[in-house]
């Protein structure tokens, strides 16, 4: 047994290949759960809060609400075009409560009756029937958003109006209730929502655009989205009209360019056919967007530079998973300059994203020696190691990134091990995380292989005594007798 267990762990047989199988693994799995964690959200229109609206009409309402929801509904269908506005602005308050939302959707006819309003002739009607579908879409009940599906067709119709404001109101309307709604997305795609989509990003209008990247982030995060819409959308002209909304210059919108960074990465994670991403050009359009938001960063104390940094990471990250021949488009060293700004930004105001920023270096580093190069060439190995101690799941990252270097072979190993990488490795020996220390091993291992002189410097420090407090650990135990054995016998 201890013969068979000493064969299988003779560093020989743990080589370079077997070492990157299992960070390969261990990212695939990454890989899956960062697909897998998705932002589902509502937005909300509105001009004023609850406490605002008409002193008594929403107490009445909430006192004998289907009494007051009929009488405003009636009062809306006759009269001057001024009272029947009045009441359904009444309306409208009153389904800013819970309770009047479940009284209207169980009162007969009623959504009937708004949607007849919401096609009237009156503009000013039409608007604030719209504003109620929009306090109804809002709902977390999901029954009303059900209710409200005789509604979506018209909303639908309506985003080829001539109106910015009530486009917006509707893409809104549309979006919250598509994230609720299976029933609603079944009807809404055989009925041309993502040519309608398509027609509405040609849009002049920032706050239309805006609404749009919502409406379709929300429709890109549907369970059935990638075999039932993602194709439709790709054969749409919809990305080639995204990408230019992210292209970097002086008409770059930060709140339109985070919705549709969002929704290329809603994309780009279904995995459905991003080499025609590629062949648009996503990989060098997002390139310069890192580029161009490093350069923010540095000129700005704006913490809001992140809600777009984060949905580019991700986008060029899986990307960059697709194909080796993709990378080709972002050799340049600059692109490597600008992550470590980034992440200098990042772990100075937002440590949540540094690994973000990790994990796109570390899918740059994986198959690219001039990646590595850069890494090696700008002297970023010292910045790279201050990171390690932000917390556990930051240093897996750098420590993998460092691995994607030293397994290049023995000239990154000589040009690596210089400074403070030995002492940084020994801490991380003495940490608690499993995941931390292996990938440490691993790390030390490739180190022992190529730059031999590693192993005695690694003895002179006492790092014998610093493997020891693994070896009894089940998912350690393995490497800490094969780097034993190693370093014994080096």
């Amino acid at each position: 047994m201890w013969g068979r267990r000493q064969g299988r762990l003779r560093p020989v047989v743990c080589g370079v290949e077997e070492l990157r199988r299992r960070r390969r693994e261990r990212e695939a799995v990454l890989r899956k759960a960062r697909r897998e964690q998705q932002l589902v959200s509502k937005r909300l229109l509105r001009e004023d809060a609850p406490e605002e609206a008409g002193e008594g009409c929403v107490s009445a309402i909430l006192g004998e609400t289907e009494l007051q929801v009929q009488q405003l509904l009636r009062q809306a269908q006759r009269g001057t075009e001024e009272k029947r506005e009045r009441a359904l602005v009444s309306l409208r308050r009153g389904l800013q409560h819970p309770e009047t939302q479940q009284t209207f959707i169980r009162l007969e006819g009623s959504m009937r009756t708004l949607i007849g309003l919401l096609t009237s002739n009156q503009a000013l009607l039409q608007l604030e029937a719209a504003r109620c579908l929009h306090e109804l879409s809002h709902s977390e009940q999901s029954t009303v958003a059900e209710a409200c599906l005789p509604a979506t067709s018209y909303l639908l119709t309506y985003l080829s109006s001539h109106s910015p404001d009530f486009i917006e109101l509707c893409l809104y309307t549309l979006g919250n209730l598509i994230v609720e709604s299976e029933a609603v997305r079944r009807q809404l795609l055989p009925q041309g929502i993502v040519p309608a989509l398509a027609a509405c990003i040609q849009s002049p209008h920032v706050a239309v655009l805006e609404a749009l990247g919502f409406a379709l982030s929300q429709l890109l995060q549907a369970k059935e989205a990638p075999e039932k819409i993602i194709p439709s959308i790709l054969a749409s002209t919809l990305p080639q009209h995204m990408l230019q909304l992210l292209q970097p210059g002086p008409k770059l919108n930060p709140g339109v360019a985070v919705e549709f960074a969002w929704c290329l990465h809603y994309i780009i994670c279904s995995q459905v056919s991003n080499s025609l991403l590629i062949a648009h050009g996503a990989l060098s359009t997002l390139g310069l967007l890192l580029l161009d938001l490093a350069e923010a960063v540095q000129r700005t104390e704006d913490a809001g530079l992140e809600l777009l940094a984060c949905p580019v990471l991700r986008c060029v990250s899986n990307l960059l998973t697709e194909t080796v021949g993709g990378q080709m488009q972002l050799r340049d060293e600059r692109v490597v300059a600008a992550l470590f700004i980034l992440l200098q930004f990042f772990f100075q105001k937002q440590h949540s994203l540094l690994p973000e920023g990790l994990w796109l270096l570390n899918n740059l580093t994986a198959n690219s020696p001039s990646f590595c190069t850069s890494l090696l060439s700008l002297d970023l190995i010292e910045p790279l190691l201050q990171l390690l101690p932000v917390s556990n799941v930051v240093s897996v990252m750098v420590l993998t990134v460092l691995c994607n270097v030293a397994e290049k072979g023995p000239a990154y190993c000589q040009r690596l091990w210089p400074g403070r990488l030995l002492p940084a490795l020994l801490q991380t020996l003495f940490f608690s995380d499993t995941e931390v220390v292996g990938q440490s091993l691993e790390l030390l291992h490739l180190l022992f292989l190529y730059q031999p002189e590693a192993v005695q410097v690694f003895l002179q420090q006492s790092g014998l005594q610093a493997l020891e407090r693994h070896q009894e650990e089940a998912q350690l135990q393995e490497r800490v007798y094969a780097l034993q054995q190693t370093a014994l016998q080096g």
